[in-house]
């Protein structure tokens, strides 16, 4: 049996699709290019699974993941990549080999990596997506229509001090306890690295779920601020169209990384928070993180994540910082999160206003 041509492969579904290309129209794929000296970040990328690494499997458009095996031929994204316990990396095609530097589906090439980390899952590059004109196809081309900033919506920011700190958790929790409330919630994830964890872990809590994916970013790191500003707005005014009365917004990695230091110091972001959630791994990271929020001039609602877990960290946290420590359960806990959130919500009414 002749073996299939790149183009082939692509027209008859054999690649695997990552999670990062979910919005993308497959048929618009027409042929490949191999002109990487014009590759960006976002676009599509025909690869070749050449030797397991790091990330054994792909999380897939579909919301699952699939096991990889060398010869695989996947589709993925060109992106940068900020991950502090994992990967750096950088949306660039210099050589036969690109790495895969995050499990939904994004490529590029590492620059350093965590101790902890394994050498990265290596790809070839077989050529970059175009379509019926020969342009090459990128995730920004599937994105929402920008919609400009929606005034009525609350919007709650959920921070953290690190990477695995507990922010997902928070947020999730957050979204779900309010809508135990009787609000009609959306989660959203504004920031980061296009992956379903975040995405999955809202959809688990019983509450719809957009994230910068839906704007046309594959990551957030490294893109303009503007970009990211005008992306916020578009995914808020789109929840505030399909009804909701809350966001709650999870925003990646810790407060240093330099797109959440943008959004808390000088984005216009930063204005249409209504209240924050601080997400911290121990006591000493909550009371690092209030008071970074505190030279910024903002000063959290409560404190949540790992450092919930433990009765001795909470005390330590709620005792330095001055704020109350919330747990899962108490999160989940429509009572509670009412408590707490309720006197941070805007005038939801508004819409229906004569």
């Amino acid at each position: 049996m002749a073996s299939k041509t790149p183009t082939d492969i692509l027209r008859t579904g054999a690649a695997k699709w990552a999670f990062t290309t979910r919005r993308v129209r497959r048929d618009d794929a027409r042929s490949l290019s191999k002109d990487f000296s014009m590759a960006r970040a976002g676009d599509l990328i025909l690869c070749e699974i050449v030797e397991i690494g790091q990330h054994k499997k792909l999380q897939l458009a579909e919301g699952r993941s699939a096991t990889s095996y060398p010869g695989d031929h996947v589709v993925v994204c060109l992106g940068d990549r900020y991950a502090p316990d994992q990967f750096h990396a950088h949306a660039r095609i210099t050589s036969e080999r690109l790495d895969l530097v995050a499990g939904g589906g994004i490529a590029g090439e590492v620059s350093h990596s965590h101790a902890r980390m394994n050498a990265p899952t290596q790809l070839r590059p077989v050529g970059l997506l175009t379509g019926e004109m020969g342009q090459i196809l990128n995730v920004g081309d599937y994105a929402l229509s920008e919609r400009a900033a929606d005034p009525v919506i609350t919007v709650i920011g959920v921070f953290g001090a690190s990477m695995n700190s507990g922010k997902t958790t928070a947020a999730a929790s957050l979204a779900h306890g309010l809508a135990r409330a009787g609000h009609s919630v959306v989660g959203i994830k504004a920031t980061g690295t296009g992956a379903f964890g975040d995405y999955n872990a809202f959809n688990d809590a019983g509450v719809p779920v957009m994230d910068f994916t839906d704007v046309g970013m594959a990551t957030t790191y490294k893109q303009p601020m503007d970009r990211i500003e005008r992306g916020f707005d578009t995914l808020i005014a789109t929840a505030a169209s399909a009804g909701a009365d809350i966001a709650v917004v999870e925003f990646a990695d810790g407060v240093f990384q330099q797109e959440t230091r943008a959004v808390l110091t000088d984005s216009p972001i930063r204005s249409r928070l209504d209240g924050i959630l601080f997400a911290a791994p121990d006591a000493l990271g909550a009371f690092g993180g209030a008071v970074a929020l505190e030279r910024v001039g903002l000063r959290p609602f409560a404190l949540s994540g790992m450092v919930s877990c433990s009765p001795l960290a909470t005390s330590e946290a709620g005792a330095v910082t001055g704020l109350p420590v919330l747990t899962r359960e108490a999160l989940c806990n429509p009572n509670i999160v009412a408590g707490h959130v309720g006197p941070l919500l805007r005038i939801t009414d508004q819409r229906t206003a004569a």
